[in-house]
Formats: structure tokens, C-alpha cells, sequence
């Protein structure tokens, strides 16, 4: 998933108090909107970000519905849009809604697992107004690759919309997301996103929720696996400075602090499901207690400054010890929201990851765990309804 943690200065802080609870207004302004336009997706993959219950198809906003956000989008001050799913080439309408966005003023960023886009409907999301595209690879040996994706052929199909990318000369970022059985073919994974003419790769640690969460154990990369990584990054980049960015970050179950969840919970960015619901984060349906409002019933502007999951952790009056008073509280505002609850059960309790926390060596005990067991492979709608939840 494409962030934008670096572009704080574009939208100045106001001089406002919290904003937790209050009728005070928002001290930021989103720049960023992920619109994830459907939970369908012909890949299986363990580690999908998308919740357990997925969206059906008939739940789904349509292209007029969409044409509206955008403009809202754009009034709020979002700068970009990161077309989504599932996998949104499977809408029959997304060169309409693509081009939507680009009417509305709005960057288009596709992001896209490079099945089920064709070569006539990528000509025609060019003409629209594509600005550039994201490609997911799940490995550089393609029956890797294809296993983990739970899809035969999806390699090869990915690196030929690459090379149609590349003819139309439409900016690539590859996306690597890493786990135990790829993480030791980082340089592969970089070697071909260099070879399929990409302008950057991220190396993107899997995050531990929905589907990956199922899969943790299966998915989790060793204590000797991880520095190894490291260092294959800091020598990629010496190598590739100035031919490609190499975005990567440490795991999070094995990093001394937490990062600041997209810049900071109801900050930076928003996100819109498929059936409408607009999230701080895309994993925040993980906690119960918030309550969603919809762009069916509210504007974007109305959600982003009242909307209760938005007020929620929004400033730092909801911190709790030791965060409240600790020095790193304005830069990581108490990492993930969603992690916290997932591994402690209370919301605003600290981030596990971080050191500091009285539940940190939880997270280290359940770093060390891995088994190889078979996938719990990601679901379609339908399907994915008759699944248990995580016990």
C-alpha cells in the first residue's frame, strides 16, 4: 500500500487544541485517500490486507458515488488517490472512475496485482489520466511466486503488464511484500523490479493483520533471517543510488519502536471501502468499538472532522502511560491502534512493538514462533463469509 508519511509541510499545523472528543476542529488535512473500490481479487495470497468479512460486489460504490468522493476528496486538500482493492481491475468501470479522479484534480496512483488488467484496458486508463501504477510480486522465482499467490500463471502476468507499463512510459513501483519463505531473495526481488524498468520497489514487511494474522506462524521471518535482510538492503542501495528508490523498513515484531500508523491515526489520510465505510487506517474495522460513518450518509469533510473512529485517537489526550509522557510521543503517536488492540485487547494501550511497553515481550515471544504449516490462503467475498473468525 502506498503511504504518504513525507509530506507533512504541504498542509500546516493549525493552532487548535485537541481534537480528541471536542468540537475542536482537525489540526491536519489528508493528503492522501486510498479508495479500495472492491474486495474482489483472483489471487489468493496468505498476507492480504483485506479484513476477514470482505465487501460483496452488489455492497459496492458506484462510478457516480466515487466521481462525488473525489471531488469532496479534493476540496478537503487530497492530493493523490491510490486506486485499490481486492483487485480493482475487475470493476468493469474503473477507466471511468480512474478518469473521475483525474478530472477531480487528484494524482492516480493504480495499485494493482497485474491480474486482470488487460493490455486495451490499460490504453484506455492511460488515455484517462493514469498517473502511474504499483505491481505486487510475491517473489522473483515464478512457482514460488505463483504458490504464494495461490494463482498459476500470475508471474508471468505481472511482468507482462510490467513491460506494457514501461512501453507506455507510465511511472512502476514494484511492491515486494517479504515474509520467511522469500525474505532471503531480497536482492532477486530488487534485481527484477531494476530489470522490469521500475522507478522504485518496496520492500514491505508483511503487517499482521486479517489474513496475515491467520497466518502468522507461517509467515514470520526468523531472528537470523531479518539482520540478513537489513544488510541486503544497505548494500542494494549503494549499488542502485540514482537508477532506483529502495523504500524498506524494519518488521515491525522486530523493531526497538513502533511506526506511526499512516503519519498518525485521522492525520494524514483516509480510506473508503468498497461499501462506502471511511477508515483512518485500513485496518481499523479490527476494533469494535469504533463507529464508521459512510460517504452515503456524510461528506468526506463531515467525516474527516466529526466522524467518532476519527476523533478517536486523534491528539494525544487518549494516551495512556508510558506514552502520555514519553519524549517520542509527537513522533510515533503511540504506533499502531490496530496492533495494540490485536495483541492487548485495550486501544490505546501502548504499541507492543515498542520496547517501553509492558506487553513487549509478548510481541518478541510470538516473533519467535514460526511453523510451517500450509497457508490459510485469502478468500472471494462469498466464499470468505462461511470462514471463522481468528480464535
Amino acid at each position: 500500500m502506498a503511504t504518504t508519511d513525507d509530506h507533512d509541510h504541504l498542509f500546516p499545523t493549525q493552532t487548535s487544541g485537541l481534537a480528541n472528543g471536542g468540537a475542536e476542529p482537525p489540526r491536519h488535512w489528508p493528503i492522501g485517500l486510498l479508495a479500495e473500490l472492491t474486495h474482489r481479487c483472483p489471487l489468493g495470497c496468505p498476507y492480504c490486507s483485506n479484513p476477514l468479512t470482505l465487501d460483496r460486489r452488489e455492497s459496492e460504490l458506484d462510478s457516480p458515488t466515487w466521481t462525488r468522493v473525489f471531488e469532496e476528496a479534493a476540496a478537503l486538500g487530497v492530493l493523490q488517490v491510490h486506486l485499490s482493492g481486492g483487485e480493482p481491475g475487475v470493476r468493469r468501470d474503473l477507466v471511468e472512475i480512474t478518469a473521475a479522479a483525474r478530472s477531480s484534480g487528484l494524482y492516480t496512483n493504480l495499485i494493482t496485482s497485474g491480474v486482470g488488467v488487460t493490455a486495451s484496458t490499460l490504453e484506455r486508463l492511460v488515455a484517462a489520466g493514469l498517473d502511474h501504477v504499483q505491481i505486487s510480486i510475491q517473489d522473483s522465482e515464478p512457482d514460488s511466486a505463483d504458490k504464494i499467490a495461490n494463482y498459476a500463471g500470475a508471474f508471468a502476468r505481472k511482468k507482462a503488464l510490467a513491460g506494457r507499463l514501461i512501453a507506455l512510459k507510465i511511472p512502476l513501483t514494484i511492491n515486494c511484500v517479504v515474509h520467511r519463505a522469500n525474505i532471503d531473495r531480497i536482492t532477486a526481488m530488487v534485481e527484477l523490479a531494476v530489470s522490469l524498468g521500475a522507478s522504485r520497489v518496496e520492500i514491505a514487511h508483511v503487517q499482521y493483520y486479517g489474513w496475515a494474522l491467520r497466518n502468522r506462524d507461517s509467515l514470520m521471518p526468523t531472528a537470523d533471517q531479518v539482520p540478513r535482510a537489513i544488510k541486503a538492503v544497505e548494500g542494494l542501495r549503494k549499488r542502485y543510488h540514482g537508477k532506483i528508490v529502495i523504500d524498506a523498513v524494519l518488521p515491525d515484531y522486530y523493531a526497538r519502536f513502533p511506526k506511526p500508523c499512516v503519519g498518525g491515526w485521522g492525520r494524514r489520510s483516509l480510506n473508503v471501502t468498497p461499501a462506502g465505510k471511511v477508515l483512518p487506517c485500513h485496518a481499523a474495522e479490527v476494533i469494535p468499538s469504533l463507529e464508521f460513518w459512510r460517504v452515503q450518509d456524510h461528506s468526506l469533510a463531515d467525516i474527516w472532522s466529526n466522524s467518532p473512529a476519527f476523533k478517536a485517537f486523534r491528539g494525544l489526550s487518549w494516551m495512556k502511560e508510558p506514552c502520555r509522557n514519553c519524549e517520542r510521543r509527537d513522533v510515533d503517536y503511540g504506533g499502531c491502534r490496530c496492533q495494540a488492540f490485536m495483541l492487548t485487547g485495550d486501544a490505546a494501550a501502548a504499541d507492543p512493538v515498542c520496547h517501553l511497553s509492558p506487553h513487549h515481550a509478548d510481541v518478541v515471544a510470538l516473533a519467535a514462533r514460526q511453523h510451517d504449516v500450509p497457508y490459510s490462503y485469502r478468500l472471494n467475498p462469498r466464499k470468505a463469509d462461511s470462514n471463522a473468525p481468528v480464535g
